[in-house]
């Protein structure tokens, strides 16, 4: 095994024993105590029942991560990908096309090798904790859809990126940055309206009390109210949530039909003023324009390896490819998403505290939000002594525990 070979197999190998040793460190904390803030909400039954969910889904994916891990190894060093390109070359197709089933086709087997993983966790793991509502039906038709969408929409995107750099010599990754960005940008403008609709119903907000609290904060806010809908996330799982989606005329603020189902008006539109938090304080411009810088490195970076003759010999590749070299840059590429994906949640988290304090400092009953947190935080049988490092490494959201305490400092502030 070469360099390549070595800092790839190592970096992976490294990574998988943070993760365990995080996971495992986190699952030692959710021991702890009943922390104080919830011991009016919760029984013994009840903790006992959250901890249990989190040593179940810890497990899970400590096993699906090992199994993906050694699926790798087994199929590198049989000369799998190799032997995958030899059979494709086979017919003939043209480097590109080659390029897209090439690719494809690992996508497809890592997707059939990871099904039993998900079956398990839908059927099995979710059922026995009272959250799963998805149906076979339900499960196959996602999957159908996903394989479509991923057919018409990824297999043309893939194609343009192997042709821009086959063709376009040293300036092909600023076109391939250029081009996956505006196809991207306009992903996000249609999905709301074409493509989400396709796995969920959206329906809009019916008139009422809950609307009639959501359009007068709105409007004292000066926040350009341009759609509320319900989605039936019920049809999946019992699990609740709200999330802003889309930029321009097409952003949409969606609440989960069990949301509005467990919870009271004050308490849904601190949750809404949340939302609208992310979008006042530039949350989702931030997100974009980072995802569009980091495309851009990462492009730039693939193109120092194209045809790299070292790196395909580290995966005992016999022919070199444009193609080849996307797969195993990703790969290379492993110990710099694993810092910047660190990073990123650590953004998300200072996102979350910055659109917590817009909530309470806007809403007149902001300590609804408090409440709000509390609830779901039982309903969704939330951790609620995760370990620092997990949640350095790993939580897009900071703690419940954390957020709510800074809520209340930032009430008793506002009102002294």
């Amino acid at each position: 095994m070469n360099i390549f070979g070595s800092v790839i197999a190592g970096t992976l190998v490294t990574v998988f024993l943070i993760n365990l040793i995080s996971t495992l460190l986190n699952l030692r904390a959710s021991l702890a105590p009943l922390p104080t803030e919830f011991r009016d909400l919760y029984t013994d039954e009840a903790y006992g029942k959250s901890q249990a969910y989190l040593r179940e889904t810890s497990r899970l994916s400590l096993f699906s991560s090992a199994f993906d891990l050694v699926l790798l190894f087994v199929f590198w060093f049989s000369g799998g990908f190799n032997l995958l390109d030899q059979f494709l070359r086979g017919f003939a197709l043209g480097s590109v096309m080659t390029g897209v089933f090439y690719i494809g086709s690992l996508l497809l087997l890592q997707s059939v090798l990871s099904l039993p993983f998900t079956l398990y966790r839908t059927f099995v793991l979710e059922e026995r904790f009272g959250f799963n509502r998805t149906t076979p039906a339900v499960f196959a038709g996602d999957l159908l859809k996903t394989l479509l969408l991923s057919v018409a929409i990824g297999a043309p995107l893939l194609a343009l990126l192997l042709w821009f750099f086959q063709s376009a010599g040293s300036i092909a990754w600023l076109l391939a940055w250029g081009g996956i960005t505006l196809v991207s940008l306009l992903l996000q403008y249609v999905a709301p309206a074409w493509i989400m609709p396709l796995f969920n119903r959206f329906v809009p907000l019916e008139d009422g009390e809950l609307k009639s609290a959501i359009t007068d904060y709105a409007a004292g806010v000066g926040f350009p109210l341009s759609g509320i809908y319900v989605i039936d996330g019920s049809k999946r799982s019992s699990k609740a949530n709200a999330f802003f989606t889309g930029f321009g005329k097409r952003k949409r603020i969606a609440l989960f039909d069990t949301l509005i189902k467990s919870h009271s008006v004050d308490e849904l539109v601190a949750v809404l003023a949340h939302e609208i938090g992310h979008y006042t304080k530039k949350h989702i411009l931030i997100g974009m324009v980072v995802s569009i810088v980091n495309m851009g490195v990462l492009f730039f970076l693939l193109s120092l390896f194209i045809g790299n003759a070292k790196l395909f010999e580290a995966f005992f590749m016999e022919h070199i490819s444009v193609y080849g070299s996307l797969v195993f840059f990703m790969l290379l590429y492993t110990p710099v998403e694993f810092i910047l994906s660190i990073v990123l949640q650590m953004l998300s988290r200072k996102h979350e505290y910055e659109a917590d304090h817009f909530a309470v400092t806007t809403y007149s009953r902001g300590e609804a939000l408090i409440t709000a947190l509390r609830n779901l935080s039982r309903s969704n049988l939330t951790n609620l002594t995760p370990h620092p490092l997990h949640v350095f490494m790993t939580y897009s959201h900071p703690p419940v525990s954390l957020r709510i305490g800074r809520l209340r400092r930032t009430l008793e502030s506002s009102r002294s």
